[in-house]
């Protein structure tokens, strides 16, 4: 692995309130890119601070604008964890999981498409099985993946894929690797990487808990069979899990940033009862060649992401959680040097 150097230079408006494990997408609509925030977390990281609030930032301008909130077919409306990813003018939204008073969470079923032009959405065709902190990747500007993630009681090895131009899911080649939660994604092309997550284990005298998963694998969708999918390891940039790492495509790479070496509950505290600290490296996968590079640290550490967004050569993640589990209003951008 090589060591090659970006500068962190980027910038963009602040968010106009701290949001962290908020979805986010990017869409152009009339030939303007916009940047989309939805639902998470606020300030005081209770069951009170999950929202369904949404932002946009027409990308030139200097504030984001607040949007109508997503509608939800479960009370609380707010939800954590879900997954958006844009087409064109649509954003499409999935899952995500509720959490009540008494701390009962359930993984939302949701899908809806968001019309930024009108500020509209339209409820799709529900998720044959609703999982949140998965990862969602578009395909031939039709397809949507939903790859591994959790689902009410534990994580599921699906693949499950969302046909926009008919309204219909069906199933794909099941994700080979360890069913993980929180685990990062990217597509370029026909090829996709999924990195760490979390794994739920079985123990002989407690209850279940959650372990950290360093595990890359590259997918490969077969040209004539969107369902089929040729599942390879790759070898771990670092050896060292995260979670919650931000993720997008980029010139046919795939960028992998941020989040956290402890796994944590939504408030930023770990499951081993210690704080989980934010994460500064960034990976970069190069689809020709098959190998990871280690690219210069973030300027800025940061955890709690949803996605990466690119615009104009850089990579911005937007909210999140600070290096003291603190819920942020930034956006931070890390501009490439090819």
């Amino acid at each position: 692995m090589s060591l090659l150097f970006s500068l962190a230079l980027a910038s963009l408006p602040a968010l106009p309130e701290p949001v962290a494990n908020n979805a986010v997408a990017k869409v152009v609509v009339d030939e303007q890119p916009y940047f989309l925030s939805f639902m998470g977390l606020g300030v005081n990281k209770d069951h009170h601070s999950v929202h369904n609030k949404v932002w946009a930032l027409k990308l030139g301008d200097k504030q984001w604008q607040a949007k109508s909130p997503v509608p939800s077919s479960l009370q609380p409306k707010g939800r954590l964890a879900s997954t958006a990813v844009g087409l064109g003018e649509y954003a499409y939204v999935f899952g995500g999981y509720t959490v009540s008073s008494d701390h009962t969470e359930i993984s939302s079923p949701d899908v809806y498409r968001y019309d930024l032009k009108n500020d509209r959405y339209t409820q799709l065709a529900n998720m044959p099985v609703p999982v949140d902190d998965s990862v969602a990747l578009s395909y031939q500007q039709r397809y949507i993946y939903l790859v591994s993630g959790w689902h009410n009681d534990g994580n599921v090895n699906l693949v499950q894929v969302y046909d926009t131009q008919t309204d219909t899911w069906q199933q794909a080649s099941p994700f080979l690797g360890e069913p993980v939660f929180g685990q990062a994604a990217a597509i370029s092309g026909n090829t996709i990487v999924v990195c760490d997550g979390v794994k739920t284990q079985a123990n002989a005298d407690k209850r279940r808990s959650f372990a950290a998963v360093a595990q890359c694998l590259k997918g490969t969708i077969d040209e004539s069979n969107p369902l089929k999918i040729d599942w390879r390891t790759l070898p771990h940039p670092t050896g060292t899990a995260h979670y919650r790492m931000a993720a997008t495509s980029f010139n046919d790479a795939i960028y992998m940033q941020a989040g956290s070496n402890n796994p944590y509950n939504y408030n930023g505290m770990g499951y081993n009862g210690k704080a989980a600290p934010a994460s500064n490296h960034v990976w970069r996968f190069d689809i020709a060649s098959n190998s990871w590079q280690i690219l210069t640290p973030l300027t800025i550490a940061s955890m709690d992401h949803r996605g990466l967004l690119e615009y104009q050569g850089s990579l911005y993640r937007i909210g999140g959680m600070d290096n003291k589990q603190q819920v942020s209003n930034k956006v931070l951008g890390y501009k490439v040097k090819e």
